[in-house]
């Protein structure tokens, strides 16, 4: 059970690290009363409160005498720079955006923490590392440092289901429908933008497929805009497209129910407040959209979803355009050329035409209106060209970035993806991309590996070139969790907090030190020895990147690691067949387990990375975290403690990587027998897939446990018990198997994410 922001600082008086007597009175001065220095001044006072700490707060700078700590917030580079001048510390470094310094000076009865900007964001930031050491009793620790991002801007993708009229392209799932009514909630998103913020994350890009009618009202097209919240009673299935298309059908419509009674004025409030608190927190607010889309407009005043109507694309540039006015704070759009329209088409209805007299033009005319506001417009580097992109786009008044996926659907594989290479001479600090970072792979269980995440973010190729990322997936929706059993239903971010944390703070810094983690994890399980605890957990966190380096499915649709299965209009369940036949990921430099058996036969070197190297790897993580598990305390069963959770999430990791091995190492059996005809391969191959179905079986048990069966928009309905058929089916096909079976060609198994 992940506890909110506030009950676990008063909770944290568990914690071993008591760094100054109770009496100890703490000073917070702000130089200025600006949002973002409230904010860190009232984080470091409720911190110093829940270690029972006496801490007043002003907003003024002044000698205190009475504090035996002194917290000096500056956001300003001309009383930055005086102030280190005038007490003799060491001159700021950097007084850019969301740069601080932080000046430690003591004397006999006081120390002086100066955070030292240029302006509110990076204060802010070092405001909140005086309130985390307080919390972490790393207090003494604290030293003088000079810190800037690494990244410049990251962010949370957030597939937002705003109404079943307006749905996003996660809809069709259980994620998403039980989402909907907190996505309206105002409690809902001051806690996400402070897990946000205390992770370091500045961008919030919210993904739609249509998303005006319930966010803007348009005067041309008054009939569009949605009063109330709609969700319908109908279950979902997974029939539905994968391209966004018929998503709104009409049994959906004939079985609604009202989830907030809402006027669309009252909408408008309330975004604009979510937007407000964003930004009190540093955060920057961007809405994406796929095209072509018109749910919730569709058939009013003559709208349609056709490229070609001349009222659909006055409708969409005046809806931008009012989307762009109503909300000042609203830091830019993202457009995507698909996943609905023409490509064929040509001349003046051409997807990047169209993009730019809808998209292009309804900013230029909202930014006509508000001369001077910045206004960042993202086009998405997919199902298009960098030609026609620049072309259409030449005359757009603004931040113009690119965007391109990183990893495809899999950051959980290798440290260093290859996708974005050959695009990388395309972009110049004039053409700038984002990264998008999707992690359509670990939807149930927590995670926990530091160098994994660091080294990832450093291999990030010409930061100069990238504007920065969002990370997040597509099959499943990252707002309050409804996987787990039990009545507790935290944020995705409370529940797999360290993982977010690693992300959010290694890529504002990779060169944090580990025991700034290691202090926040013994913090937080204060009866556990971080040591002990981190070994387990981060060895069964690198299951899922091995085992997605050769069962590799470029897209969500094809590769879904919690359960070896792909969408069932794919391969569904991967079977031991399936595995000899897989081309792994592209940089992985593993060898394809029928080429290996070549390989084997012909006494050949090989320069690649066995499948069998691979299998080992696996079952070495899993001993290193069942071992591991055997000096921790016992997983309570039925607990839904956050503790007990995490183990179980580092037990199941370690069950289904004993799988995996197992299988891989059948596969390669079966593979020998395929080729060479001996049956002691054949019979070695049956051993492996019984030994594997016991595995899967102890996997089910802990999962089972745990979670619930879900159905996912990418890979549909998952039952992880349910799929020990599945996994038996196996056996009866290696049993069964006859000699030259497998037909193997090579062939490329990743999309192309862009065109130049």
């Amino acid at each position: 059970m992940r506890i909110p922001f506030t009950l676990f600082l008063s909770l944290i008086l568990l914690s071993n690290y008591q760094t100054f007597a109770q009496q100890t009175r703490i000073g917070v001065q702000a130089s200025a009363s600006d949002s973002q220095l409230v904010y860190a001044a009232r984080l470091i006072r409720q911190a110093a409160a829940s270690k029972q700490l006496m801490a007043t707060e002003t907003t003024a700078l002044k000698e205190a005498a009475g504090e035996e700590l002194v917290v000096k917030l500056v956001a300003d580079p001309a009383l930055a720079t005086g102030i280190a001048k005038e007490k003799g510390l060491k001159a700021v470094d950097d007084l850019g955006w969301q740069c601080y310094s932080i000046r430690v000076q003591t004397n006999a009865q006081q120390k002086i923490l100066y955070v030292l900007a240029g302006e509110p964001t990076g204060c802010m930031y070092g405001g909140l590392d005086v309130a985390e050491a307080i919390l972490t009793g790393a207090l003494d620790r604290l030293r003088d440092s000079d810190n800037k991002p690494y990244l410049e801007r990251r962010g949370i993708k957030f597939n937002i289901p705003l109404d079943l009229r307006t749905p996003s392209y996660t809809d069709p799932s259980d994620a998403a429908q039980q989402n909907i009514p907190n996505v309206w909630d105002l409690s809902f998103w001051a806690t996400y933008l402070d897990e946000m913020a205390l992770h370091r994350y500045n961008v919030l890009s919210l993904w739609s497929l249509h998303p005006f009618p319930s966010m803007v009202k348009v005067p041309e097209f008054p009939d569009v805009a949605l009063d109330d919240v709609w969700r319908t009673r109908e279950k979902f299935d997974d029939s539905y497209s994968h391209t966004g298309v018929g998503f709104v059908r009409p049994p959906l419509l004939q079985n609604v129910e009202v989830v907030k009674k809402i006027t669309i004025d009252e909408k408008i409030i309330f975004w604009k407040r979510v937007m407000q608190m964003a930004a009190e927190r540093g955060i920057e607010v961007y809405v994406f959209t796929w095209n072509i889309f018109t749910y919730g407009a569709e058939g009013k005043h003559s709208i349609a979803n056709r490229q070609t109507s001349d009222t659909t694309i006055a409708y969409f540039r005046a809806a931008v355009r009012e989307l762009v006015l109503t909300y000042p704070l609203l830091a830019g759009i993202g457009i995507t050329a698909g996943e609905n329209m023409d490509g064929k088409l040509k001349g003046e209805y051409a997807n990047e035409r169209w993009l730019w007299y809808t998209y292009g033009e309804g900013i230029r005319d909202a930014l006509k209106r508000a001369p001077g506001r910045q206004f960042r417009l993202i086009h998405r580097f997919h199902q298009t060209s960098l030609s026609s992109v620049k072309e259409a786009f030449r005359d757009y008044p603004g931040p113009f970035d690119l965007s391109l996926k990183y990893a495809i659907a899999h950051m959980y594989s290798i440290t260093d993806p290859p996708f974005v290479q050959d695009a990388m001479p395309l972009l110049s600090q004039k053409t700038k991309s984002w990264l998008t970072v999707r992690n359509d792979d670990i939807y149930s269980f927590r995670w926990a590996n530091n160098g994994f995440a660091r080294a990832f973010i450093k291999a990030i190729p010409d930061t100069s070139k990238i504007t920065g990322y969002y990370m997040g997936p597509d099959g499943y929706n990252w707002g309050r969790d409804y996987l787990t059993k039990g009545t507790e239903h935290p944020l995705i971010l409370q529940k797999q907090w360290y993982s977010f944390m690693l992300w959010g703070r290694l890529s504002y810094n990779p060169d944090l030190p580990d025991s700034v983690f290691f202090d926040a994890l013994q913090t937080r399980f204060p009866a556990v020895p971080v040591n002990d605890l981190y070994k387990p957990w981060s060895a069964a966190s690198m299951i899922f990147p091995w085992i997605t380096r050769y069962v590799w499915g470029d897209i969500d649709l094809k590769w879904f690691p919690e359960a070896n299965i792909s969408h069932p209009t794919h391969k569904g369940f991967y079977t031991v067949a399936d595995y000899i036949e897989r081309e792994p990921m592209p940089g992985s430099r593993i060898r394809n387990i029928y080429l290996w058996a070549q390989y084997q036969h012909r006494g050949k070197e090989d320069s690649l990375l066995s499948p069998l190297a691979v299998a080992d790897t696996l079952a070495s993580l899993a001993a290193t975290a069942l071992s591991g598990l055997h000096a921790l305390p016992a997983r309570k069963p039925g607990s839904f403690l956050e503790l007990d959770q995490t183990l179980g999430d580092i037990e199941a990791f370690a069950h289904i990587g004993n799988y995996y091995a197992a299988k891989m190492q059948a596969a390669c059996s079966l593979a020998l027998f395929d080729q060479y005809g001996r049956k002691k391969d054949r019979r070695k191959a049956v051993a492996l897939l019984e030994k594997a179905r016991e595995h899967w079986k102890l996997y089910a048990g802990v999962y089972s446990a745990l979670y619930k069966p879900a159905l996912y928009n990418r890979v549909g309905f998952v039952d992880i018990p349910a799929l020990i058929l599945k996994v038996e089916a196996d056996i009866t096909i290696a049993k069964s198997w006859k000699r030259g079976t497998i037909h193997y060609q090579q062939k490329s198994t990743t999309e192309k994410p862009f065109r130049d």
